[in-house]
């Protein structure tokens, strides 16, 4: 039977941590009939929360996914974690969702990583509505929400609904299209709900509201536009139709409002997901590079399971009964149990053992899987975040995810000898999981190094090591990862020559070396082209610069944003050697870069701060203490937020000491920035 795209869904659940992203998952799981019982975040019993870590700290961890059947449509869900540390789980998430659900707060309206996850879904293109949730708390408002969003986000926010009272008040809603009010029953936990007609003293804002929807969707859809300047009649049907187009064409975000811990407004909102949310052939076609075309020719994949297979690996996770699971967004073909497929960007050829329907910690098992679809794939080695899967006849390679670098550190070690191995083998697996997690060995100390995106991001992945791993092992205090760059343009010419087992070994290389841009990473070219050198030297000096920008240029820091451009190549084919230039491009790079001005990074952290009114005073007069710089203010109901920028090194201990000067009422959230040059030379923040 052929797959009904139209009827199929691929959506996330995002937002700021605690605006009750799991706990709406948790009501469409209940509603959908997915799961018989609400669980909640707050006993640790939520399904979606099934790691150990994220029962006990009441926050998510890890993105889950987990499939679910409403009115006939297959919904495909992922809930993304809202910490900041995590920001990587959300990043490899949205790129492979056709849509999501931001849940904004109706109490703080847009908070700081709202903001990462809004940006994270613009840059992948993500078509998206908001759930305005927790209307039952006092001094939620829902007008101010929606128009936080488009103050922020320059986003043309639509009310699909509008409160029936607010806070403690709020009693239901009413909706703008059917113009009906409808209330939950809370004597079987919101499964059913009442229609009824509009109250006369409401009835006025009804259809002012209804009107500016109308007018709204009329101006950012042409078809409907037409239709409403010639005066004709507007069907619920069109409007619905014209809010879909424009959904999808990101011109408009539908708004819809509940409170999930109450259990209101989330049938509506499942129901504007299937409405207004793409399916896997709304969306533009992926795209990819066709490695065995002239000059990787850049080509779509259309969403059609009879094309070839094609699919992303878009996380990995270690299951100590089956292994290694490899979550796969299938964008094109059909891909079937015990078969085997191409890794193409490592040419390697895998079998897929298993195809396993995912409901967050529970599976189901499959026999194949068809474009559209995410489900995940068991038995393939050599698999990592970011690698496509495809075949011999459709070498594609899909854009692999980036993510962003670690910028804290600790050290660690094993408690006895006989746990090292056990602990190299534990970091390498997640290492594979988490992108954003590294580990190598310190040249000089000999010592195990950890880095990851923040305090609590190393936490919960040493805490997961001594649960889920049985690893034993002591660590020490966070330390602040560097960069090493360069401050000045340098040509430098470098001969390498020796004789090695009776064979004599030449290379020359001429290149030269700049400061890139903030934020634009290492850029390595060669300006040398034709003659009679072979690929392999051409590759040789590429490898030796890569791994000279690895290890650094004085410290031993990776570098940052520097150029390096090869001018120059002397090239023997009786003496030139791969190994031969290998090592003369290392050595070329390290006496150009000690001649360029180097310099040391640190990490510059954006740090957002809520303070209660009484106390900003206290609250700005720590963050300056520590090098930071104020950069602006807002004022919300729950208080006001500082925003500003602060080097990572002076932002250990930051949070013991701002809630003793507010009296545990202020928070801080903090998420990475740039690298900047670091004033005076390295302290004991570096290793």
């Amino acid at each position: 039977m052929a797959l009904d795209f139209a009827k199929m869904r691929n959506i996330g659940i995002m937002a700021h941590i605690d605006a009750g992203k799991t706990t709406t998952t948790e009501r469409i799981l209940f509603y959908t009939g997915k799961i018989h019982k609400i669980g909640e975040i707050d006993d640790g019993a939520a399904t979606m929360d099934f790691m150990k870590q994220e029962q006990e700290r009441g926050i998510t961890i890890a993105s889950a996914a987990i499939t679910t059947q409403w009115k006939g449509y297959t919904i495909n869900i992922i809930d993304t974690p809202g910490h900041v540390d995590f920001t990587a789980e959300v990043e490899r998430s949205l790129r492979v969702l056709d849509g999501a659900v931001a849940v904004i707060c109706a109490v703080d309206g847009v908070q700081p990583q709202t903001e990462t996850v809004w940006r994270q879904a613009d840059q992948f293109n993500v078509p998206r509505l908001c759930f305005v949730n927790k209307m039952d708390r006092i001094g939620a408002d829902f007008f101010y929400s929606i128009n936080d969003v488009r103050e922020k986000f320059g986003a043309n926010t639509v009310a699909l609904q509008i409160p029936i009272g607010q806070g403690e008040n709020f009693e239901g809603l009413i909706d703008l299209i059917k113009m009906k009010e409808i209330r939950w029953n809370e004597s079987d936990e919101g499964e059913t709900f009442i229609e009824s007609e509009i109250s006369p003293e409401r009835k006025n804002e009804a259809e002012k509201w209804h009107a500016k929807l109308i007018d709204d969707v009329a101006s950012a859809d042409d078809e409907l536009g037409m239709i409403y300047l010639e005066g004709g009649e507007i069907s619920d049907d069109m409007l619905k139709a014209a809010l879909r187009r424009c959904t999808i064409a990101r011109t408009v975000v539908p708004c819809v409002l509940g409170s999930a811990r109450r259990d209101k407004g989330i049938q509506p909102l499942i129901d504007a997901v299937i409405d207004y949310l793409p399916c896997p052939t709304d969306v533009p076609p992926a795209k990819g590079l066709h490695i065995k075309k002239d000059h990787e020719e850049e080509v779509e994949i259309p969403c059609d399971e009879k094309k070839m297979p094609l699919g992303l690996v878009f996380k990995i996770q270690q299951d100590k009964d089956m292994g290694t699971l490899c979550f796969v967004r299938v964008y094109s073909g059909k891909f079937t149990a015990g078969s085997q497929y191409l890794n193409v960007g490592k040419k390697k050829r895998e079998r897929v053992n298993r195809i396993l329907r995912v409901n967050a910690n529970r599976m189901e098992q499959m026999d194949s899987v068809s474009a559209g679809d995410i489900a995940v794939f068991v038995g393939l080695k050599l698999a990592s975040t970011g690698d496509t899967l495809g075949s011999e006849g459709m070498p594609v390679l899909l854009e692999s995810l980036k993510f962003p670098e670690p910028v804290i550190s600790i050290a660690i070690e094993p408690e006895t000898l006989s746990d090292k191995d056990k602990l190299v083998d534990t970091l390498a697996i997640m290492s594979r999981e988490d992108p954003t997690f590294t580990s190598h060995e310190d040249a000089e100390t000999g010592q195990l190094i950890i880095s990851g995106m923040g305090e609590l991001h190393l936490d919960v992945l040493v805490t997961r090591m001594k649960d889920d791993f049985g690893v034993k092992a002591n660590v020490g205090a966070p330390r602040v990862t560097y960069r090493e760059s360069v401050s000045s343009e340098v040509e430098q010419s470098s001969i390498w020559e020796k004789n090695l087992a009776g064979k004599d070994n030449f290379a020359g290389i001429t290149l030269k070396i700049q400061k890139n841009g903030q934020g634009q990473g290492n850029t390595y070219s060669c300006s040398v082209h034709g003659g009679e050198i072979p690929d392999e030297i051409y590759d040789a000096i590429k490898t030796g610069i890569e791994n000279s920008f690895a290890s650094g240029i004085q410290y031993g820091y990776p570098c940052a944003d520097v150029g390096v451009t090869v001018t120059k190549i002397d090239y023997n084919e009786l003496t030139g050697t791969p190994f031969a230039f290998t090592a003369c491009a290392a050595q070329a790079f390290d006496e150009a870069a000690r001649k360029a001005g180097p310099v040391i990074l640190e990490p510059v952290m954006n740090v957002d701060i809520t303070s209660p009114v009484e106390f900003v005073g206290e609250a700005i007069s720590q963050i300056t203490q520590r090098g930071g710089i104020i950069s602006g203010q807002d004022s919300k109901s729950t208080g006001e937020i500082i925003h500003c920028t602060a080097p990572m090194a002076k932002m250990f201990g930051f949070s013991t000491n701002l809630r003793s000067v507010t009296q545990g009422r202020a928070s801080f959230s903090m998420e990475f920035s740039h690298f900047q040059v670091k004033q005076g030379g390295l302290d004991n923040a570096g290793f």
